[in-house]
């Protein structure tokens, strides 16, 4: 066993996890594992800098975390994972030096290609050898501000990261005037898909999107998509994990959140404050996925890129 610690630090929110990691089984034994969001990607796509606001936010996070490691002696082999917004970012030196003061560690601003190999290993790692799942899987990670596609079988075959993320897609269409269209246009909506559908087609230049047998969707607006579509009364992550949603039901949610009013989707049960204003745009990449691939349906997994970050700590550390 080896104890180690991943911080996955994305555009919309800032995730921890400190857990047991058993190479010989392929287990990970979580000892803790929790969300903050802090909107670190805050205007990135606008202004292509980070907000001071959103760093103090993120800083915040980090300190609380800081005293769970320290708590469960998990600094020894901890990984501080930096994605979307802060590799856009003209500012990023001054996200370094703050997370560098508080957890000692310099964040690791990684390419999209490896965030997309993290997701794809967090994700997969428990699926492989079941026979109720086909390969090879299509991993579809839909971050703040970036959604990684990846192909495998074992391993990955075809990866590639493109820029469409809940945030960013809210941002450079639902946004007006400062505020967010509540609910959008039919024209918002229509310019939003086809940003979506452009970076699809930037996607599969890459990666054989079609190809693949089992849609498997991470992150936040999927796990938010499943958990309406199993009219949770509350986040259920034990139900959420694993759970399938047809493509169906994630048309009349996707239609439902983009017609639906700030009030409405906020009295969802299962939904997380921070996502309330951005899970319109996130289910419809989601959507759009499904229909592009053909997939009937998603298995939604609540392992992704943080638990492969977790199982490259416990690989360095052998």
């Amino acid at each position: 066993m080896t104890r180690v610690a991943a911080i996955d630090c994305g555009t919309n929110s800032i995730r921890l996890l400190v857990a047991d990691a058993d190479p010989a089984t392929g287990e990970l034994t979580d000892l803790d594992r929790r969300m903050t969001i802090v909107r670190l990607g805050q205007g990135v796509d606008r202004t292509g800098r980070l907000a001071p606001e959103a760093l103090e936010r993120t800083f915040a996070a980090c300190r609380e975390y800081a005293e769970i490691i320290e708590k469960h002696g998990a600094s020894e082999h901890l990984r501080f994972v930096a994605t979307s917004a802060s590799r856009d970012a003209e500012n990023r030196d001054d996200f370094v030096r703050g997370v560098v003061d508080i957890l000692g560690v310099e964040p690791e601003v990684i390419t999209g290609d490896q965030e997309a190999e993290f997701s794809f290993t967090g994700a997969t790692k428990e699926l492989t050898g079941r026979d109720d799942l086909h390969r090879p899987f299509l991993v579809v990670d839909i971050g703040g501000g970036s959604t990684e596609f990846v192909v495998g079988d074992d391993h990955v075959r075809a990866a590639r990261s493109v820029d469409v993320g809940c945030v960013r897609m809210t941002e450079r269409h639902l946004v007006v005037d400062g505020a967010v269209t509540d609910p959008p246009t039919e024209e918002q909506i229509a310019a939003m898909r086809a940003d979506i559908e452009a970076a699809l087609d930037r996607a599969e230049e890459a990666v054989p999107l079609r190809e693949a047998r089992t849609l498997v969707g991470l992150a936040g607006s999927v796990t938010t998509v499943s958990a309406i579509a199993q009219d949770l009364p509350e986040y259920d992550s034990a139900a959420i994990h694993h759970s399938r949603v047809s493509r169906e039901r994630v048309r009349e949610i996707t239609e439902w959140l983009l017609r639906s009013t700030h009030a409405e989707r906020a009295a969802v049960p299962s939904m997380h404050p921070g996502r309330v204003d951005v899970i319109g745009a996130g289910a419809l990449v989601l959507l759009a996925v499904m229909e592009r691939t053909g997939a009937e349906e998603v298995v939604v997994s609540e392992h992704d890129i943080l638990d492969g970050i977790a199982w490259s700590c416990a690989s360095e550390a052998r």
